[in-house]
């Protein structure tokens, strides 16, 4: 019996050759695009100095047992129609201005530091003005001198036009495990 002629046709001419190596290149592309955006948009969040970081913390319990023993707690009204921020200030701590600041957990770029100044009229009062409009999740630290050392109030809330924030009313997290 004489032997059938095999068909065959050149790789090129079919189509699973393709299909795999369009997959390939479809990967290689998508991984150079990610390592350029990587690349492009470092990671502010992360910090490369632990030991400082650490330091930081304890200066920053520092700070806040410092509010504590001072008894200082703050009141805060966003108006919702001008931004205005009023701060009622009550503790044995009365500075000329205190430093506000309203931080993104994820966005450094949305962090607002709002200087207020002591009202004349009325006594712990504090004023300030919002850039911007706000809304969602911050960290809100509160930082003031009494006798060259600087105190603080940190605490997370939901901030949002209109919204009344309390500071000093939660226990500091940390402070007790370091005070034994």
């Amino acid at each position: 019996m004489p032997a059938q002629p095999q068909h065959t046709t050149r790789w090129y001419k079919n189509v699973w050759p393709w299909i795999i190596i369009g997959m390939l290149a479809t990967s290689v592309i998508l991984s150079i695009n990610l390592i350029r955006v990587a690349v492009q948009n470092q990671d502010s969040l992360v910090t490369d100095n632990y030991y400082e970081a650490g330091k930081g913390i304890a200066r920053s319990l520092d700070r806040e047992r410092l509010a504590r023993d001072l008894k200082i707690h703050a009141k805060i009204h966003v108006d919702e129609l001008t931004g205005e921020l009023s701060l009622l200030l009550a503790g044995d701590s009365q500075p000329a201005t205190v430093q506000l600041s309203l931080i993104s957990p994820t966005q450094p770029d949305k962090d607002l530091h709002i200087q207020m100044t002591r009202s004349t009229g009325e006594a712990g009062r504090y004023v300030g003005q919002l850039p911007q409009a706000l809304d969602g999740r911050r960290f809100v630290e509160l930082l003031g001198e009494q006798d060259g050392q600087t105190w603080r109030l940190f605490e997370e809330e939901n901030v949002s036009p209109g919204s009344r924030l309390e500071l000093g009313d939660e226990a500091i997290p940390g402070a007790e495990e370091q005070a034994r």
